[in-house]
Order: C-alpha cells, then sequence, then structure tokens
C-alpha cells in the first residue's frame, strides 16, 4: 500500500464546499486556526519551550492543541491556499522541531514524569488513572499526526524526521524499556494507545517496518490488559460501555487506529472488530444528531452509558464527534459502505455545528438535546477537535473511489475538479439549499466526453428519492440508504437532478429503569420503576429544536392529537418571510411550537437554550409510538 493509497490522491484545493458547511470552514479558519496559534509565544506552543518544559510536573493535555491546531491549519492552508497560515504552519512546526531532544522527546514534561520513564505503582481511580497525572503518550500521539500532516502538504525532510524520531523513542521504550502502554494513560490505558492510529501513519508514510511492530506492540498490550482487552472484547461483541471505561473519545480514536492497522496488513479481525463496535455505538450511543453521548446514572460525563439509558440532558464532547467522524472515514475508506458517509454528514450537521459558535473562534465543549450552549474557555480540548472535525469534511465530500468512479458523499453547494484518466479531469459543480431542502442539482463537465461512473449517496431517510439526468428518468435503481451508480458516456453540461422527499419525520425515546432482584423461592422479579417517554422530530439530515418554550420554559409535556403527523407537523422551506426551514407542531390545544435547526435553535450564542426532545404525556406516549 503507497502513501497514496491511504490517503487518496484529490488536492484539498480542488474541492470548495460552500453553502452551510462552506462558511463553517471559513470562520473556522478565519477565527480559531488563524488566532488561537500564531507562533512559538502563543501559550499551547509556548508550554514546549525548553524552559518551561523543564519545570512542569502537571501538565494534563495541554500539550495536544500542538498537533491538532498542525493536523487542521495544514490541511486548511493548503485546501484555501492561505499564504499567511500556511507561514504561520511552518513557523510553529520549525519551533517545534527545534525543542526536539536528542532522543526524540518532543513534550511537554519535566524529565522525572515522561512517559520513558516508570512511575512508582499507585492505587488507580475510578477511571483507571495513575496517581501521577500523564498525558505524555497523549500529546506525542497528536504531534506525530501533526507533523505528519503538515509533511503530506507542504514536504520538508525535518517534518517526517521529527515524527519518526518520536516513533523510534516509543518502539524503544514499549519493547525493551519494561514500560507497558497501558500504564501510561487513563482510562486503564485507551488515552496512551491511542499511538496505534499514529504509528500506522508512520509506516504509510515511510514504509519502516518498525512503525508496523509498533502499532502492533501497541495493540498486543491494550489486549493483554484485562481491563482493556480492546480486541478480545471487541471481537466478542461487548457493548461499547463495556470497554475499559467506556470513554467515548478515547475508543472511537482506538478504533480509528484499528481499522488503519487493518488498511496496512489485511487481519480480518481487525476490520470484525471495528465494525461490531461501530454497530454498538450506532445504535446505542448517539443522539438524533449523530454525537456520541454519556454523562447518566454512574457513568462519567464523557462515557459512553449502558446501552439502553437514555435522556434529554445527555452529554456530546465535541472531541468525541471528532472521533466518531474519523471512524467513519475509515470505515467509509475500507468498505465504500454509504451508512459510513451517512453517519458523517448526520454529525457534521447538527453535533458539529451546533457546538460551534459563528465567528469561527468559540465552541462548545458539550452539546445537549436539551441543554445551554456554553462556550467553554482558552485551553478546553474540545475547541481543537471541533477545528479539526470540519477539515475532516472536504476530504470525504467526494472521493475518487476507484480510477473512474467518483463518489459524492456529503451534500450542500460546492464544487470539486477531480482527476479522471478517461476524461482528463472532470468538474461537478453542486447547486442546492441543501441540507434546507432536499432538491440538488449536479453540473459535471468532463474535459472531454468519457465513459466512467458517478455514484450519488441516497440518505436512508429519502425514500422515494428520484434521480434524472438532462430530464430523463435513470435506469440504475435509487435505493434509501446506497448509492445510485450511474455509469454512462458523459459530456460538458450534463446536469444530474437529484430530489430528495424532505418530509418531518417523529421519534420517541424511552427513558426507563426497571429494578430487578430475585424473590424467596429464587424466581427473577423484574420492576418497573421509573417510564417517560418523549417526542423528537427531523426533516432530511437536520434534527430541529426549539429555543425555550413560550420564552422561559426548558420543558414542555405535550399531548398529541390523535392523527397522523401529517396533519399536525408542517414544514416551511426558507423563503423571503424565513431565512431558515421551520416546522410547526399543532397540538390543538395551545399555540403551536416552533422549531428550528438544532445548530442555530434558540440562537448560536452563549447561553441559548435549544430543546429537542419534547415530554409526552401517557396517552401523547401511544399515539406516538403508532404513528413514528
Amino acid at each position: 500500500m503507497t502513501r497514496d493509497d491511504f490517503h487518496p490522491a484529490i488536492d484539498p484545493a480542488d474541492i470548495h464546499l460552500r453553502g452551510l458547511l462552506g462558511d463553517a470552514l471559513d470562520a473556522n479558519r478565519a477565527g480559531r486556526l488563524s488566532h488561537f496559534i500564531v507562533d512559538e509565544t502563543s501559550p499551547a506552543i509556548a508550554i514546549f519551550a525548553p524552559a518551561q518544559r523543564a519545570q512542569n510536573l502537571e501538565g494534563d493535555w495541554y500539550g495536544e492543541h500542538a498537533g491538532k491546531w498542525l493536523v487542521a491549519a495544514a490541511k486548511a492552508a493548503a485546501r484555501s491556499g492561505d499564504a499567511d497560515l500556511r507561514a504561520r504552519v511552518h513557523r510553529v512546526a520549525d519551533f517545534l522541531v527545534s525543542t526536539q531532544e536528542a532522543d526524540g522527546y518532543l513534550g511537554t514534561y519535566a524529565p522525572e514524569r515522561r512517559f520513558m520513564r516508570k512511575q512508582a505503582p499507585a492505587p488507580l481511580s475510578w477511571d483507571g488513572a495513575p496517581s501521577v497525572r500523564t498525558w505524555d503518550i497523549w500529546t506525542h500521539a497528536y504531534l506525530i499526526l501533526g507533523l505528519l500532516e503538515v509533511h503530506r502538504h507542504f514536504p520538508q525532510p525535518r517534518y517526517l524526521d521529527a515524527a519518526r524520531k518520536i516513533g523510534d523513542l516509543c518502539l524503544r521504550t514499549l519493547s525493551t524499556g519494561g514500560i507497558d502502554i497501558t500504564e501510561l494513560g487513563n482510562h486503564h490505558g485507551m488515552s496512551a494507545t491511542v499511538l496505534l492510529d499514529p504509528a500506522v501513519e508512520l509506516y504509510v508514510a515511510c514504509g519502516d517496518r518498525s512503525y508496523l511492530d509498533l502499532a502492533l506492540t501497541v495493540l498486543g498490550q491494550a489486549d493483554a490488559h484485562p481491563p482493556l482487552a480492546l480486541l478480545t472484547r471487541a471481537l466478542a461483541g461487548v457493548d461499547a460501555a463495556w470497554i475499559a471505561t467506556g470513554k467515548a473519545y478515547q475508543l472511537a480514536w482506538n478504533l480509528v487506529g484499528l481499522a488503519k492497522l487493518y488498511r496496512v496488513s489485511g487481519h480480518a479481525d481487525y476490520l470484525t472488530a471495528v465494525e461490531s463496535v461501530w454497530r454498538s455505538i450506532r445504535d446505542h450511543h448517539l443522539t438524533l444528531g449523530g454525537g456520541p453521548w454519556g454523562g447518566v446514572a454512574h457513568r462519567s460525563r464523557e462515557a459512553f452509558n449502558p446501552a439502553g439509558v437514555f435522556s434529554p440532558q445527555g452529554y456530546v464532547e465535541t472531541c468525541s464527534t471528532l472521533a466518531w467522524i474519523q471512524l467513519n472515514r475509515e470505515l467509509l475508506a475500507i468498505t465504500g459502505q454509504a451508512c459510513y458517509a451517512e453517519e458523517i454528514e448526520r454529525s457534521a450537521y447538527n453535533d458539529l455545528l451546533g457546538a460551534q459558535a459563528p465567528n469561527g473562534e468559540d465552541w462548545c465543549y458539550y452539546v445537549f438535546p436539551n441543554g445551554r450552549r456554553v462556550h467553554t474557555t482558552y485551553w478546553r480540548c474540545c475547541k481543537s477537535s471541533g477545528a479539526m472535525a470540519l477539515e475532516e469534511l472536504p476530504g470525504v465530500a467526494y472521493v475518487r473511489a476507484d480510477p473512474d468512479t467518483i463518489a459524492v458523499n456529503i451534500y450542500g453547494e460546492g464544487s470539486a475538479q477531480i482527476a479522471l484518466p478517461a476524461a482528463g479531469g472532470v468538474a461537478i459543480d453542486q447547486r442546492t439549499q441543501y441540507p434546507f431542502t432536499g432538491d440538488i442539482r449536479l453540473h459535471v463537465e468532463p474535459q472531454r466526453e468519457a465513459g466512467f461512473a458517478l455514484k450519488l449517496r441516497i440518505p436512508s431517510w429519502a425514500q422515494g428519492a428520484r434521480v434524472t439526468v438532462n430530464g430523463a428518468a435513470v435506469d440504475e435503481a435509487v435505493v434509501a440508504g446506497d448509492y445510485c451508480t450511474l455509469r454512462r458516456l458523459w459530456r460538458p453540461g450534463d446536469e444530474i437532478a437529484l430530489q430528495l422527499p424532505m418530509t418531518p419525520r417523529t421519534h420517541v425515546a424511552v427513558n426507563r429503569n426497571v429494578q430487578e432482584s430475585r424473590a424467596p423461592d429464587g424466581s427473577a422479579v423484574a420492576q418497573e420503576v421509573l417510564h417517560y417517554e418523549y417526542l423528537a422530530v427531523t426533516c432530511g439530515p437536520l434534527v430541529y429544536a426549539s429555543g425555550l418554550i413560550d420564552g422561559f420554559k426548558t420543558e414542555e409535556t405535550l399531548r398529541l392529537p390523535q392523527a397522523p403527523p401529517a396533519q399536525w407537523l408542517r414544514w416551511s422551506p426558507p423563503d423571503a418571510g424565513h431565512a431558515l426551514p421551520r416546522i410547526e407542531l399543532s397540538p390543538g390545544y395551545r399555540a403551536p411550537l416552533v422549531f428550528q435547526p438544532y445548530y442555530c435553535a434558540g440562537g448560536r450564542v452563549d447561553g441559548a437554550w435549544r430543546l429537542t426532545w419534547m415530554s409526552l404525556s401517557p396517552l401523547a406516549a401511544d399515539a406516538a409510538a403508532d404513528n413514528a
């Protein structure tokens, strides 16, 4: 496998997202990526200076920002041609390389707290964290990814060499240093075993077998650690909540690395394991907006709840949304299945954009289906994760699936210029108001008349979708949840029209608690002691939510009409009177409730409320269940 095979060879400068996602990317580049880190004096980079490093005995996760910023800023600079941002990327990367020590160390810790030095045994906290708090491996994992990303877009041997020196140091420490990687991070080691991902990237970047050995060493130690047992538990079908602590961000990032290891090794068990946990997360641990969620009952706010536990106030950490998007990116590259692209789009248009402020600077650490927007502070991890996640989107929107096939994975205003051998180059211009409406037109301009295939993703919610080419219905199957593959002779000026039905859909969720015990005779006794039901509404890829009810209430109990939803739910597209689509829910006994897309409901400002799930009265719950 070559580097181009691993990272599809579409120049990021040839993909231009406009519309809602394009606005978010522009704000991200002009805001967070241009201001958070400028040079070596920026606080997130100054902590790497040797004098500061020598005194740091704590550190926490703060060093991660450097690698995350390098990844996102390098992509943004290459994609946009922003010369100032590119210069800052080089300046920061060069400073970091200049601080690397002779043994390859490039972290933020004093010598006595570095990952190469075995720490004295101590009791672990609930999350499997060693008493000496260290995120050293975590920071180095992001530094490898950041340096490799800069080298990928703006090749310089010093960036690749610095990344390799980190990898060499990790391999020496784990193979001959008497240290197990699960000793080096919390959540029973998952915060260190994320090294699996950059180890594979190093192997792909330079072809050195030692980095594949590093990845296999990390996986072997992760699997041999009983509280984690990553591969063993995943292959056994264990729910995501019960792998280590079920920490969503770390687990998903570990799976990204395992998926990449499958891509370079072809070891079938790795893919089987990843797909098993992916299904667990998709089926039991996502909000309606596509973000991994937790924070209920005995669980940490950032760890998955047991399957079946529900709360409208559940936490979605923006870092987890990043890792979930990346996991789906890898599975899409491996399998080409439409479901993975759909998950990326769902997360992007809802929980990811729902965490970003329009200025591109501010982000929410957490978003909640029902809750208040809170813009987080300078050092918090999620601001850098959100910026990274946005920069993932152009690379999956349009993909060259094979030498003569282009897949369109994410819909929204934009364009792409893609090289195909048969046609020379193909320009695709997508004109649409999606995700607000379902009418999409794609203008296809090959440099010369040629035969090739265009794959259009048909969302799973788009039952009854229609596709025409130059006004004529296509013969190919148009199946919701799959691709419609149009293979034909394409000529300049051809136009595809895709019509995706935009119909409001209701969703019902249940918050219930069942207590189980044994009677004196040994028989099982189960009693439901808590039962609440909730209703939410989507239309197309968007989740809809309201602001505060009647301007002041944080919840509302609905009694729904005994009629099909089409009679009490009305969707209105954007028009001259309303810049955004809206849904009115008319229960009949009170003024209609007005819902807007979740990402902007209540206003995209700090402190704004949005409410996705409405509590149902018992009779309303029965009616909703019948109509959902």
